[in-house]
């Protein structure tokens, strides 16, 4: 395939990110590769199409295709993850998120989500969030003694504030979520309970996780990431939300949906459900436990002592660098991560204290163990010199040689 067009300025800046993308080591934990099947999905004449309303109902004639393959989507969506109703329009998994909020709450309504700088999302009841102008937003925390989710304090607060909706889901969590004790908490509340998996999904739809289905009135998630599909959005209900849901999705916060992106939905969902796919989810785990140990050997602190899925986050205090120095070291060498607040942190969240760090991506391109051994090296080596240029150039052109051993978008594009 090759990359080429009449734009040559666009077509020069995608050249170069596709470059960027196939030499550099991705270690950003919400981030992945899709493969060819994905890609030419979404660059098909679905693009053209609008297809406002839902299979058999649409405001545009010429829907035909577009109702079958949206329909595949949605049973993909429901077998995969053992749920009564699934749209699979969302763009995101904020509007995904979104529709939930719609479907189940009134403004001012109360709602209960993990702290944003203890490893929640935006859309979990961050101030600058909808989830936290439009709703009275109140949240949980990590415990201070082992960084990880206290039920007890979960109950207590719910308790006190009397939320209409919890939600059970992170960006930056590295522990299993318990999602059966999080449903107890809300039917002793009277709350509903989202749970948004948008970075484990890969997860849970390969049984590696526990699965919120059966427990969570909602279940939200992003398609990417772990899931390894199109950037968009999922959002899951039981049979009696489903009008509410739907209506929440369209009209309420969307239009025509995108269906070159539902269609790569659906591809991806397909592969999902293989063996293949599952063995992938397995190296991911696998990879991260040991390069969490690997980082902890090379004497980084873990937060929360490890890991039991695809992320971890690493503390710089120990090394006297901030997050955000060495993100900017470490992309300079090739290796991409994000600063990222650690619980507890005395830093903004613009310097952070941390980094978050994640292996679908690396885990997509075939490596394991002994790969991940040679990454905490390089990471190491750069932290402890983050303004020698001369050593990130250095770096940065051994990474291109590892990715060498490793191709992806170089075994399809002319690069």
């Amino acid at each position: 395939m090759k990359l080429d067009g009449k734009d040559t300025k666009v077509f020069e800046l995608m050249r170069r990110e596709l470059d960027r993308e196939e030499y550099s080591l991705i270690l950003i934990a919400s981030e992945n590769y899709v493969n060819e099947d994905v890609l030419a999905t979404q660059g098909c004449v679905l693009t053209n199409k609008y297809a406002e309303g839902y299979p058999s109902k649409r405001y545009y004639s010429g829907c035909a295709y577009l109702d079958e393959i949206e329909s595949i989507a949605i049973e993909r969506a429901k077998v995969l993850f053992g749920v009564d109703h699934a749209n699979v329009q969302p763009h995101s998994g904020s509007s995904a998120n979104m529709a939930v909020f719609y479907a189940a709450l009134e403004r001012g309504d109360t709602v209960l989500g993990m702290d944003i700088a203890h490893g929640g999302h935006l859309t979990h009841g961050a101030r600058p969030s909808f989830s936290g102008k439009w709703y009275r937003a109140v949240s949980y925390a990590v415990s201070a003694e082992n960084e990880m989710l206290d039920y007890d304090e979960i109950r207590s607060i719910a308790r006190k504030e009397r939320p209409k909706l919890i939600i059970a889901g992170a960006s930056a969590y590295s522990k299993i979520i318990d999602f059966a004790k999080f449903r107890e908490i809300a039917d002793e509340v009277g709350a509903y309970l989202m749970a948004d998996i948008a970075h484990i999904a890969g997860l849970v739809a390969a049984g590696l996780h526990p699965s919120p289905a059966g427990y969570a009135h909602f279940i939200t998630t992003t398609t990417h990431k772990t899931l390894r599909g199109p950037r968009g959005g999922l959002v899951m209900c039981n049979a009696d939300l489903a009008k509410k849901i739907d209506s929440a999705v369209f009209p309420g916060i969307q239009g025509g949906p995108l269906m070159h992106v539902i269609a790569a939905k659906a591809v991806a969902l397909g592969e999902a459900m293989t063996e293949e796919f599952r063995e992938y989810q397995r190296q991911i785990i696998a990879n991260a436990k040991h390069m969490a140990k690997c980082m902890a050997d090379l004497g980084f602190r873990i937060v929360s002592g490890g890991t039991d899925n695809h992320l971890f986050l690493v503390d710089l205090t120990p090394k006297n660098v901030t997050g955000n120095e060495a993100q900017i070291a470490l992309e300079a060498s090739g290796i991409m991560v994000n600063k990222n607040l650690i619980p507890f942190d005395t830093k903004t969240p613009g310097v952070t204290s941390g980094i978050r760090l994640g292996t679908p991506a690396i885990t997509t391109r075939g490596m394991k163990e002994r790969e991940m051994e040679i990454i905490c090296e390089m990471i190491d080596a750069v932290l402890k010199r983050p303004g020698d240029r001369s050593f990130m150039d250095s770096t940065r052109a051994r990474v291109r040689e590892m990715c060498k051993s490793f191709p992806f978008y170089s075994r399809i594009y002319d690069i």
